[in-house]
């Protein structure tokens, strides 16, 4: 089978590991795909904190959860047949984080918009997002990142997973 380039939108969530699976059981057949495990950073509202020192509290131990889940997702990509060498992860890191100082990050204005603008950066043919499992009126009201990536795609093929 020809390779694949595919670029998964991971948010940690039980979709999102879905993706991965779906992902993995056509990747295994596949030799020399390229496969990347994103996740764009979304930082918790810093008004919801007492003082900047719980803020970046809470930032770190989301940043290590999120972490930890994106190794889960590249073992299980592996422990599925996919060649280590075939997959990369990516912690693509906020504009406004406390801990990473980079020319190139998320303005957390729109995670769908960073998710379209990596896939057309780097060439990945493909997008795999979980849907995230909001209401029909959350989604009216807030939107979702697998709502605006679908709407937004050009020149590419997008899998929503649920």
């Amino acid at each position: 089978m020809e390779c694949m380039k595919v670029l998964i939108a991971f948010d940690g969530s039980d979709n999102s590991f879905k993706a991965v699976e779906y992902v993995g059981e056509i990747a295994r057949n596949c030799s020399g795909s390229e496969i990347c495990l994103l996740y764009v950073e979304r930082l918790p509202d810093k008004d919801l904190f007492p003082d900047d020192e719980s803020w970046k509290n809470k930032c770190g131990d989301t940043e290590r959860d999120i972490r930890q889940k994106l190794e889960e997702a590249r073992d299980k990509l592996v422990d599925m047949g996919v060649p280590q060498e075939e997959i990369s992860v990516e912690y693509f890191a906020s504009c406004k984080s406390p801990f990473h100082d980079k020319d190139i990050c998320s303005t957390g204005r729109s995670i769908g918009m960073d998710i379209l603008r990596i896939r057309e950066e780097r060439g990945f043919g493909t997008i795999v997002i979980g849907r995230r499992g909001v209401s029909k009126a959350e989604e009216f009201l807030f939107g979702s990142v697998s709502t605006k990536v679908v709407q937004s795609a050009v020149d590419c093929t997008v899998w929503v997973v649920s």
